[in-house]
């Protein structure tokens, strides 16, 4: 059931998009009308996304990942979330402190200072074949996988991709990969 309603997704975002193409040529002209007409596209595919806060260079790399993703293979990536506020983040930490009972063990949420989605760096992304295809092709666009437990989770990196810890909170140490 899941597979049938994520393909009608696909299939009807990617049309939107090939539908676009004319009007986005004239709006965007000089090549970049099939970004234009994809982001358009995933727009109405994902109507509650907000980009703002992100970096321009994380925003022009997760724009143009999944431009290709939908244009080359037909996959849709979505945003989840992306930058958020210190008072945002402060919240999601105390939250989850809370739910664990500890500091202790932080298995998704870092406080303010320690945040990429401070920074607006870090994208949190969906469906889960969106986040594969970007874990396969997002190196090229310097957006890397950084916990090996949030598939959705990617941050952007020019300098290149850093190891990969075991979840947000672990010191390299911790995962191994400081030795």
């Amino acid at each position: 059931m899941y597979w049938c309603r994520d393909h009608g997704y696909r299939l009807v975002t990617r049309l939107l998009a090939v539908l676009a193409l004319p009007v986005a040529g004239v709006v965007a002209p000089r090549g970049g009308a099939r970004h234009a007409a994809c982001q358009w596209a995933l727009a109405v595919r994902f109507p509650a996304e907000d980009l703002t806060g992100l970096t321009s260079a994380t925003k022009a790399a997760f724009t143009a990942a999944r431009t290709r993703a939908l244009w080359r293979d037909g996959v849709l990536i979505g945003l989840t979330s992306g930058y958020r506020d210190a008072e945002e983040q402060a919240r999601l930490f105390a939250a989850d402190v809370r739910r664990r009972g500890s500091l202790s063990y932080r298995p998704r949420t870092l406080p303010p200072a320690e945040s990429c989605h401070v920074a607006g760096t870090a994208v949190d992304v969906r469906p889960l074949e969106g986040a594969r295809w970007l874990e396969r092709h997002g190196g090229r666009y310097h957006l890397y996988r950084v916990y090996d437990n949030e598939w959705w989770h990617f941050e952007y990196r020019p300098e290149g991709p850093p190891p990969r810890s075991a979840h947000p909170g672990a010191s390299l140490a911790d995962t191994g990969a400081g030795r």
